[in-house]
């Protein structure tokens, strides 16, 4: 199992010097990814959670591709119906291709209704939007001429090098708890990528949901990579509390039940539902990360101590 953290690439810690110390830090403790957000528009209820200055995700990680030797780089996650497909395509490819393979695409379908207002996108459209988008981005990786006819988008014979590095593409980690969601990430992607679910959920609810759908589609079960919180308390917990979070113990435990699920990686996201992200904090959190990467996770052997 490789391990990975989400990164804040925005607040008012994030400058491009310190997304590059962050990085930094994490990659020499040996963690597999560092991984970044995305949003476009800070309307309101985006900014309350994820306050300004907010770098666009694939910018950030053109940066930390050029100042960086083994870490994986990748979204958690891009919103797909945010940029046309082409575009997203080339920029991720270029990425790929300046970190010589190591990006993970991460997207998803969105949440925030005001801010697909103002890029004039239709909310209540995004998961059609999505699917097709995700085919078309597929469709650019995996030639130099690429044609796609949706209903959304489509395009005849667009010239798309760079081609990735990896082929036919970066690895997709598909976001989203929806049956939707489910459903793409069984058609398009390589792994489900669940944020902030809970241990019982994940064996109750989410996990055979995804093994229904597969079965369904007449489809592999795509690996599990989710996004987990990392909140450290000093007591511990009770039974509501999400994955990652509690004491030292229960976050141990937590990553063994995920070993034993068979997870391919799990990305640590320092920041609780609802908490915004203030002055000082994130030195706080890489320094929490370093410290699992010395008691809790061996990040060589790829397992939890």
């Amino acid at each position: 199992m490789k391990f990975g953290v989400n990164l804040p690439n925005y607040g008012p810690d994030a400058t491009p010097d310190n997304l590059v110390t962050w990085t930094g830090r994490i990659e020499k403790a040996g963690y597999h990814y560092a991984m970044v957000s995305d949003h476009v528009a800070l309307t309101p209820e985006v900014n309350q959670l994820f306050p300004a200055p907010f770098y666009d995700p694939f910018m950030t990680l053109a940066l930390l591709a050029g100042v960086t030797d083994r870490i994986g780089l990748g979204t958690t996650v891009a919103i797909l119906p945010y940029r046309h497909p082409v575009h997203t395509a080339r920029m991720a490819a270029n990425i790929d291709r300046f970190s010589n393979g190591r990006l993970v695409f991460g997207a998803a379908a969105g949440w925030a209704a005001r801010e697909f207002a103002v890029l004039n996108v239709p909310y209540r459209k995004r998961g059609a939007i999505s699917d097709e988008y995700l085919a078309a981005i597929k469709t650019c990786w995996a030639s130099e001429v690429a044609s796609f006819d949706g209903a959304h988008v489509s395009f005849r014979e667009v010239h798309t090098g760079p081609l990735p590095v990896q082929r036919p593409g970066p690895p997709v980690w598909v976001g989203g708890h929806s049956l939707g969601a489910l459903r793409r990430a069984v058609r398009y992607s390589d792994a489900w990528h669940p944020t902030s679910v809970s241990g019982d959920w994940l064996l109750g609810i989410g996990m055979p949901a995804l093994r229904q759908v597969a079965e369904a589609e007449g489809r592999p079960v795509p690996a599990l990579c989710p996004r987990i919180k990392l909140r450290i308390t000093e007591r511990a917990l009770g039974p509501r509390r999400l994955l990652g979070e509690g004491t030292l113990q229960q976050i141990r435990d937590d990553l063994g039940l995920l070993q034993e699920l068979g997870a391919g990686a799990v990305v640590l996201d320092p920041l609780s539902l609802g908490e915004r992200r203030e002055k000082g904090r994130t030195d706080r959190d890489v320094a929490d990360l370093e410290m699992l990467a010395e008691n809790i996770i061996d990040l060589d052997a790829g397992c939890v101590r």
